[in-house]
């Protein structure tokens, strides 16, 4: 790629909002300067803010999507539904998987996200016999990424038992199981895959009731010691109150007396915290990963935003189930998720005169480059060239200016703003067209007829 310099009218650098903006971008895809008041560059049309971070994503729940919202002949929750992506999870081989992914990455590009962390946990065949390559179904991710033009932070999942203290796995978790030693092996072919641009690699503990601390210490004595961790933990009210019978403590307390969590570490849901919790867990420097569309969905519960961000903690979003695909959304459904809660308005604006969706956005997008461990979330120099660029003629954003734009798009627009997204430098969706988009939506297409 050669050096290109890009200008808009209007655009959310790292100083602030700026007008007539050239991004100037070198041959690897990173901002070499920022500067303001100028005509210089190619214009696009449109008001460009930094792209944002899907801190976790399961690809092949995109397969079931709306296909759970059935009522069961009991009560229905989220071991219900859990039962019901099992199926779907022992159906997919590797093509399927690669298809499904990249029909989801382009969903991903086209609602503002630039890069992903793939939480995988299918790493067999559907009968559970390991693939002649371990890590197959991981590369398939990484392939599906390649072709959408989205950065990936693959995250195989290290799962071994079927419940707290080392149950016995079930039958039907067959293709997610690995011993440490066999995950190492996985984790070995992906760490030479991803020595290139745009891919980079971490670890995910799939949760407390899947790992043992001897399990997981080995995997983490075999790693990099500055590899990003995810973890699920405290979802659920019944996974605290197992977590509670088995260890006296509840998840997150347990994984803080126990682990040495810090800025590396990215704790996915968090839910179901108490107050100590919820204060000792933002002292780390951790990364809340909220995915509040899937936990409503679900019915897990409502993330306790307030207490945590006054209290200097981290977040980032993820789609998650991929019942949704917009950080617009899950940014909505956080801060509305609050104000339901706690019969309130702009619960995490942080304070007078502040814009609620400028206040999210900021957050969300520091704690999903960290989260990620990867160099984005700013229009500045030395980050990496992802750009969302937002449609100023939408109707929800006639007129808006500066954090109005954010708010507007946040808890209005949508993933209908988003007109084009640069990552890496690259354009890789302009007015709203992926270049592939037809061939890999009829992959998916074939995909959906087979197996559902």
């Amino acid at each position: 790629m050669e050096s290109t310099k890009l200008h808009f009218s209007s655009a959310l650098t790292g100083v602030g909002w700026q007008s007539d903006v050239c991004v100037e971008i070198d041959p690897s895809g990173t901002i070499a300067n920022v500067s303001a008041n100028t005509q210089d560059g190619h214009h696009i049309n449109g008001i460009a803010i930094p792209a944002m971070a899907n801190v976790h994503s399961h690809a092949h729940q995109r397969l079931m999507a709306g296909l759970a919202e059935v009522a069961g002949p009991g009560a229905d929750s989220f071991w219900t539904w859990r039962e019901a992506m099992y199926g779907f999870a022992l159906q997919l081989g590797p093509e399927d998987l690669e298809a499904v992914a990249a029909q989801l990455y382009i969903e991903m590009l086209k609602s503002g996200f630039s890069a992903v962390g793939e939480f995988q946990y299918l790493h067999h065949q559907p009968d559970g016999i390991p693939y002649e390559n371990p890590a197959e179904m991981s590369l398939r991710c990484i392939a599906a990424a390649e072709s959408a033009g989205i950065g990936i932070t693959i995250l195989p999942s290290l799962y071994s038992f079927g419940g707290f203290g080392g149950q016995d796995s079930t039958p039907a978790q067959r293709r997610f199981v690995n011993t440490p030693d066999n995950y190492l092996k996985i984790h070995e072919v992906l760490r030479k895959t991803c020595e290139q641009p745009m891919r980079f690699l971490g670890i995910s503990p799939h949760s407390l009731r899947a790992v043992t601390l001897p399990v997981l210490n080995h995997v983490l004595q075999g790693i990099d010691p500055l590899s990003v961790v995810h973890i699920h933990v405290a979802e659920q009210v019944k996974e605290v109150a197992d977590c509670l019978a088995w260890s006296d403590r509840c998840p997150v307390e347990y994984l803080l007396e126990n682990l040495d969590i810090s800025s590396r570490w990215c704790l996915i849901h968090a839910t179901h915290m108490t107050d100590a919790e919820t204060l000792a867990l933002a002292a780390t420097g951790a990364v809340a990963g909220l995915c509040p569309t899937t936990e409503a969905n679900l019915g897990d519960g409502i993330f306790p935003a307030s207490r945590f961000l006054a209290a200097g903690g981290s977040i980032a979003i993820g789609s998650d189930s991929q019942i949704t695909v917009s950080p617009a959304e899950d940014l909505r459904m956080l801060e509305y998720s609050q104000r339901l809660r706690d019969l309130t308005r702009n619960a995490l604006a942080g304070g007078p005169g502040r814009s609620t969706g400028r206040t999210l956005f900021d957050k969300a997008l520091k704690g999903g480059a960290q989260a990620l461990g990867q160099p984005i979330g700013a229009i500045e120099k030395g980050y990496r060239a992802d750009i969302a660029v937002l449609d100023g003629d939408h109707p929800s954003l006639i007129g808006r200016v500066g954090d109005n734009v954010l708010d507007s798009w946040i808890f209005s627009g949508g993933n209908a703003c988003v007109k084009d997204m640069i990552v890496g430098g690259r354009h890789v969706i302009k007015d709203r067209h992926h270049a592939h988009e037809e061939t890999l939506t009829h992959a998916f297409r074939q995909t959906v007829k087979r197996l559902t």
